[in-house]
């Protein structure tokens, strides 16, 4: 996984997207879906029906990035949105357990003299 810095904002897309969107496709995505600005410097992440590929969409400043990650076995824990939100904000903390398989509802967070 990228380390992304602690100040940037990560936007995760509740509803499944369909993962043949590339650049322009996710672009659209965030502009309609997410009713955000893809220029804002967040992240902005997508996944499929099945949960089992990922897409990352990331505006650096001079250009676009399209970050892909295919499970070849098993599902991503995806976040649901309960009161009808089509986005959920995350910390890029987060993010990381988030693609690397742990499921956040059962996860906690450690006091700070354990971490």
């Amino acid at each position: 996984m990228l380390p992304f810095p602690a100040a940037i904002r990560i936007y995760v897309a509740v509803q499944p997207v369909d993962m043949r969107k590339s650049f322009n496709g996710l672009w659209v995505a965030v502009c309609e879906q997410l009713q955000e600005d893809p220029k804002s410097g967040a992240v902005f992440c997508f996944i499929n029906g099945e949960r089992s590929r990922l897409k990352l969409l990331y505006w650096d400043g001079t250009g676009v990035w399209v970050l892909a990650k295919r499970l070849e076995r098993g599902r991503f824990s995806w976040p649901a949105a309960t009161d009808g939100r089509k986005k959920l904000a995350l910390a890029p903390e987060a993010l990381a357990l988030l693609v690397g398989g742990v499921e956040l509802k059962h996860g906690s967070l450690k006091p700070p003299y354990e971490r």
